[in-house]
């Protein structure tokens, strides 16, 4: 109701402000114009969406996710995720415990376990993952997906609790607005993400959310993965390109960046997002067309990012939390580039002050950037055979590490732990 009252003022005033008998129009109305013309689409926009959603409720309303209530369920939006997950599902294992793993991907390594008590099932992607989820009977539901009844992916009452988990070291001051706004917890990799959601939630008028700092249960992973990746065969100084995606990547920011490392000796792995396979698809097959008939370009395509990350001696990303992997799990340096931030998409808009994450980026990386980009060779030939660089380097990841990661390989026994503490106080309510 709210949205149609809305709708109807805008049509008004667009309706009283528009003068066809005037033959010159001021800046400052035309000004006014165009944001009501723009709040008029916008609030069409919405209420049509919310229309759609409504009916598509209505009519499949009768979902398999509705049909039985279970204790717990976690939901993966992508199988890159399941690093995230996998040590929270092996816990549970461990401890005999049925838990439900819903996924929108059908190629998911979930489906390669040889699980007992945690049963999974694909459940689509998109709308129809989002429509089978808005009906979900379940007690705690674990996601790593920021957003919760924003957009698409709506709030079922039927789930008594909402937990979010982070799938990098970061803070949600990188997700779009209102990321954890609805949830009703939070896993916390360290202290250093507490203050910050605190404070969104004090400037918003939030309903204070449960955090709880249990460690990183996607670095744990990472760091038991390490055990099993072979012997590095190549003696050869190899840099690793692992970007992120969008219009503030390199490939898109500084796309001559692999033309200059080619020149040289060094062997190059190029690991892209694995989101660019799809929205930048084009883009990336005419780089691997490109770059075809050069022997020491590598394309990785590895689901896990460990065995690029291990076999190279240098990283050069952009914003990808990547940094932070490699940084921690190998104390090893790397370049990152400068991008555009908007920061009114994002929830730092709403945050005053200093953000850990892109003050020790300065500390524990080196930033590459229009005046330095062409001196990259040189930048990285300085860092490599530098060992006074490298040695204070590992102070600084050291002193890094020991904010953001916490309880290092205790992280799925600790988030466990809060969550069958959580349903034994559901249940008695």
């Amino acid at each position: 109701m709210k949205t149609v009252i809305k709708f109807f003022i805008a049509f008004l005033l667009l309706f009283y402000a528009y003068t066809p008998a005037f033959a010159y129009i001021d800046p400052g109305f035309g000004s006014m114009m165009l944001s009501l013309i723009l709040a008029l689409v916008t609030t069409i926009y919405f209420l049509l969406y919310s229309f759609v959603i409504f009916l598509k409720r209505f009519l499949f309303k009768k979902t398999d996710l509705s049909k039985t209530k279970n204790p717990f369920v976690i939901y993966s939006d992508g199988s890159e995720y399941f690093s995230v997950f996998k040590p929270i599902a092996d816990e549970f294992e461990k401890r005999r415990i049925p838990l439900l793993f819903y996924t929108s991907s059908k190629d998911d390594p979930f489906f390669e376990c040889d699980y007992k008590f945690v049963k999974g099932k694909y459940i689509g992607k998109n709308n129809e993952a989002y429509i089978n989820l808005a009906f979900l009977k379940a007690d705690i539901c674990l996601m790593t997906t920021p957003q919760l009844d924003v957009l698409q992916l709506k709030r079922s009452k039927f789930v008594k609790y909402y937990l979010h988990i982070f799938h990098g070291i970061t803070t949600s001051m990188d997700y779009r607005l209102f990321s954890l706004d609805y949830y009703d917890g939070v896993l916390c990799d360290g202290e250093f993400q507490i203050p910050l959601i605190r404070e969104l939630e004090e400037k918003r008028n939030l309903k204070k959310k449960d955090l709880v700092v249990v460690g990183s249960t996607y670095m744990d992973f990472l760091k038991e993965k390490l055990k099993t990746i072979p012997k590095r065969e190549s003696e050869n100084f190899t840099v690793l390109i692992a970007p992120s995606w969008g219009e503030n990547s390199i490939f898109n920011k500084y796309s001559n960046i692999i033309d200059k490392l080619i020149k040289t000796n060094w062997d190059i792995i190029i690991r892209p997002h694995p989101r660019s396979y799809t929205v930048e698809k084009n883009m990336i097959l005419e780089f691997q067309k490109k770059y075809e008939n050069n022997k020491n370009v590598i394309w990785d395509k590895n689901l896990d990012n460990i065995y690029s990350m291990a076999n190279s001696d240098i990283l050069i990303t952009d914003y990808s939390t990547v940094m932070f992997d490699y940084a921690f799990l190998f104390d090893k340096p790397f370049l990152y580039t400068t991008f555009d931030m908007n920061r009114d998409i994002l929830d730092i808009s709403d945050i005053e002050g200093p953000i850990w994450r892109y003050e020790v980026m300065k500390k524990i990386g080196f930033e590459i950037n229009n005046k330095n980009i062409n001196e990259i060779v040189s930048l990285i030939e300085n860092i490599k055979d530098n060992k006074e660089i490298k040695l204070k380097l590992k102070e600084e990841i050291q002193k890094a590490k020991d904010i953001a990661w916490f309880y290092r390989g205790e992280s799925a026994k600790r988030a466990v732990d809060f969550i069958l503490e959580k349903y034994e106080e559901i249940k008695s309510c």
